[in-house]
């Protein structure tokens, strides 16, 4: 045995040995985990450092090119930027420094969806998205696109660029922390801005602003699984019949009812700002000024789209040639979308015009690379592509088009549960269009000083379809705008299901401006509202507008009262009262309400006998604070699966939606839609009253495992709660709890403030989706417009206007947005000077 010996060279005993190398073992143990601690918090302070580095200074003076004159840009306390130039050229291109300064990845995210370029950043996970964003050429339409714009438009492109780039400059010559702390962690070089690169950003807008496609998909989905009575699920009052799916490929086969597939697509394609699956949706109303307390019109709009940190939106004052302009912008697109001037407000909400449509295409058998036309078999118009990887090799991608638009292949949108064997589909889109002048429509909305010429200069709106509403000194009004597909009278399915693309009935026979008859610059009434729904006359244009509810209780809310404040439309636009629960509840519950004896307490029954005495008593409000919405919320989606799960099979796992107007048309037996109700695997023939009965047991029974048998004490906001997620790093441990941002709210699906849910996993009811903007515009006093966005002005996560807005827009209060240069610099948080380069 070898023994560790004393200086002397006596031997230690082995006992002694072995408790010195333990101590020496954990002298270096400690050595080493104090050298581990300070090393993390060396990369921590370093990591800290190069993130505050990012921070803009909003006093600083930078010398630029591509300006004429100074440039001042004011920031308020909230970060509001207020811009002072001597050109329009000059202001244009200051707002694209000051979009960057705050919001540069996410511009360069929101791009690089449209290009189809995610993936270098993010890896194989965004792969799906970019094969979609380049099949649908967005980016090269909107390259197409730019020509068509007038010269005036495009030199503020080229100007707002110009603004963009010399940001990206002052980064690279500044070692201004890469611009964005994310830009560490997703390192790729910041390509200059161009002025296609805003086009592309409203494409991917009107891209999200419509529901056609998942619709249509839809729609083809319900015929196979329930060829019978699968449209009561979506049909619209007054809808004609539609054909059965499967007769339109006769002799074809289709497979059974799947789920759709899991692939993400569009949501992730749009990086998280914007989600076509969810579509988008906003209130705008306004009273002309005889209709108002203090003699001038008031406007208000919200639109509504994903919640997510930042939000899409951001505040900004132009002083322009034509007058100031304020109100919300989204960065990378250089126009202010809602707001007003000196003289006109304006608000837009999405219109479901059906502007999209699934052709489906017959591949020649033994021949890929041709299809059946009207005139015979033709050659497919083909062109590669390389998608770059991180971490991954490049991927080539062929893509193929026919005459009716780019063949998206099954994994997109779920179209491989209705595509018949020996077939591809194929999109026909209103914005696929070259001849697209929707930037210009935008721009002179801007810079219009009365209702006719506002609605003149949007009749070059292509996408997205919107109905905007109009407030000037004279009156109120709203326009339809957007173009509309010239569908043949004798279309097999009116653009409502996918199609035979062989067909020449079938095919659109091109585009055109929305019927100038819908423009009402004059209503008798002094009132005009928009929710998405169908106004009187557009019902022809599409088949998928929002349902009617949000729509009739804007208009009671506003015509209730003979004269309007600014006070009355922010109390209208954060109303809370679900006008569906007012209007589901007594059809639903009507044989239910008190017709039992008391029960023991404990029992099922007795829960049931408590849940609906709180709802019989309640009057509708989504209160964060109540436990009568939770309980509605979760009767309600247990009421729809039943309806549905034996007819519709697997597909009722993908109705994350509850169809108000498929419940109210199967309890008031509409054309026998109450069939629904009888679960046709059971012997015995259900009534819809069984049916409400086990579902309200059955929501009840899953509230008591999650909040226990106190019903009082359950609260709607202990589920229903925003989720602002930062798309990039949302999901990432530990970086989540600093980006993300998490708040209980009040409202739901059909509330006028809106507050839409997930639809999906342990909690559907995560509010995701709601006004990310809202504004009241009151032309009688101008200087006291009120203005608030989601989060805050900054997306950079560790400024204190990344969140300094989401309380306040919580408890719907707002911030006042002055056109008054005086109070804007009296207000004064910092001002940044720009100086031409050679002064």
């Amino acid at each position: 045995m070898n023994f560790i010996t004393r200086r002397g060279g006596q031997p230690l005993a082995p006992k002694f040995g072995l408790r010195l190398f333990m101590v020496t073992l954990f002298r270096w143990l400690v050595r080493l985990t104090v050298g581990m601690i300070l090393l993390t918090l060396a990369f921590v302070v370093l990591a800290w450092y190069f993130a505050i580095r990012s921070l803009p200074d909003y006093d600083g003076t930078y010398v630029v090119q591509g300006i004429s004159a100074p440039v001042e840009i004011v920031r308020t306390t909230e970060d509001v930027p207020h811009i002072f130039g001597k050109s329009d050229r000059d202001v244009f291109f200051a707002l694209g420094l000051a979009h960057a300064q705050d919001r540069l990845f996410q511009m360069t995210v929101l791009r690089r969806a449209a290009q189809g370029r995610l993936a270098e950043i993010y890896g194989m996970g965004a792969l799906p998205a970019d094969d979609l964003a380049r099949r649908l050429g967005i980016y090269r339409n909107a390259r197409a696109s730019l020509q068509a714009q007038d010269p005036e438009v495009t030199e503020v492109l080229r100007a707002y660029s110009d603004g963009v780039n010399a940001w990206i400059q002052q980064i690279n010559l500044g070692a201004r922390g890469r611009g964005a702390p994310e830009f560490f962690l997703f390192p790729d070089d910041i390509a200059y801005w161009e002025p296609a690169d805003s086009l592309a950003i409203l494409k991917l807008l009107a891209a999200s602003s419509t529901v056609q496609v998942r619709r249509e998909v839809l729609r083809a989905r319900l015929s196979l699984a329930a060829p019978e009575r699968g449209q009561d699920m979506v049909a619209m009052p007054g809808e004609p019949p539609m054909p059965d799916y499967a007769s339109l490929f006769p002799g074809t086969r289709f497979t059974a009812p799947k789920r759709g597939t899991d692939t993400p697509d569009w949501t992730t394609a749009l990086a998280g700002y914007l989600s076509p699956s969810l579509g988008a949706s906003a209130n705008g109303f306004a009273a002309a000024a005889r209709r108002t307390a203090a003699g001038g019109a008031l406007l208000a709009n919200d639109p509504q789209f994903p919640l997510t940190a930042p939000g899409l939106w951001y505040l900004a004052r132009l002083e322009l040639g034509s007058g100031g302009v304020i109100g919300g912008t989204i960065p990378g697109i250089p126009a202010v979308l809602s707001g007003r001037n000196t003289r006109l407000a304006w608000g837009v909400t999405p219109a479901q015009i059906d502007d999209q449509d699934i052709f489906i295409e017959e591949v020649q058998p033994g021949d890929p690379n041709r299809y059946r036309g009207p005139q015979g078999w033709t050659a497919f118009s083909t062109r590669r592509e390389i998608l770059r990887v991180r971490g991954a090799e490049p991927q080539t991608i062929t893509m193929r088009e026919t005459e009716n638009g780019p063949v998206i292949p099954a994994s997109h949108l779920g179209i491989g549960t209705i595509l018949p064997p020996g077939h591809v589909a194929v999109l026909s889109w209103t914005g696929a269009f070259g001849e697209d002048r929707s930037m210009t429509a935008l721009i002179g909305l801007m810079q219009a000083q009365d209702r006719q010429a506002a609605a003149t200069t949007l009749r070059n709106m292509v996408a997205p379809a919107l109905t905007v509403t109009l407030a000037d000194g004279n009156g109120v009004g709203q326009v339809l705008v957007g173009a509309v597909p010239q569908r043949p009278s004798v279309h097999q399915t009116g653009g409502r299901m996918p199609a035979p693309g062989w067909i020449v009935q079938n095919r659109w026979q091109g585009i055109a401006p929305a019927p100038a008859e819908l423009t009402d610059l004059a209503p008798e009434s002094g009132i005009v509202a928009a929710t998405g729904a169908a106004l009187p006359g557009m019902t022809g244009l599409g088949y998928d507008w929002a349902d009617r509810f949000r729509l009739d209780r804007l208009r009671l809310l506003i015509n209730s009262r003979e004269v309007h404040s600014r006070d009355s439309f922010i109390a209208a636009q954060n109303d809370i009262v679900s006008p569906v629960a007012r209007a589901l509840l007594p059809l639903v519950g009507a044989e239910l309400w008190f017709t039992e004896e008391p029960a023991a307490q404990g029992t099922p029954e007795r829960l049931r006998q408590d849940a609906l005495a709180l709802l019989a008593n309640w009057d509708g409000a989504m209160s964060e604070h109540l436990p009568e919405p939770l309980i509605y919320v979760a009767w309600m989606r247990a009421l729809q699966d039943r309806l549905v799960r034996d007819d519709l099979g697997p597909l009722a796992d993908d109705l994350n939606e509850l169809f108000p107007e498929f419940i109210d048309r199967v309890f008031r037996n509409i054309d026998g839609a109450a069939v629904w109700c009888d679960i046709r695997q059971s012997a015995p023939v259900e009534t819809c009253t069984q049916i409400a009965r086990q579902a309200l047991d059955a929501a009840l029974l899953d509230l008591v495992a999650r909040f226990g048998p106190d019903l009082a004490s359950w609260r709607w906001g202990d589920l229903h709660r925003a989720r602002h997620v930062h798309p990039a790093l949302g999901d990432m441990r530990g970086i989540s709890y600093i980006v993300n941002l998490i708040q209980p709210t009040s409202g739901g699906e059909a509330t006028i403030a809106q507050a839409g849910f997930l639809g999906t996993g342990r909690n559907p009811w995560l509010n995701v989706t709601g006004a990310t903007y809202r504004g009241v515009y009151d032309l009688a006093d101008p200087d006291s417009s009120v203005f608030i966005i989601s989060t805050g002005q900054s997306g950079h996560p560790f400024s204190r206007h990344y969140d300094d807005m989401a309380e306040l827009w919580r408890r719907g209060e707002y911030v006042v947005m002055s056109l008054d240069p005086a109070l804007a610099r009296a207000a004064a948080a910092g001002i940044t000077h720009l100086q031409p380069a050679g002064d």
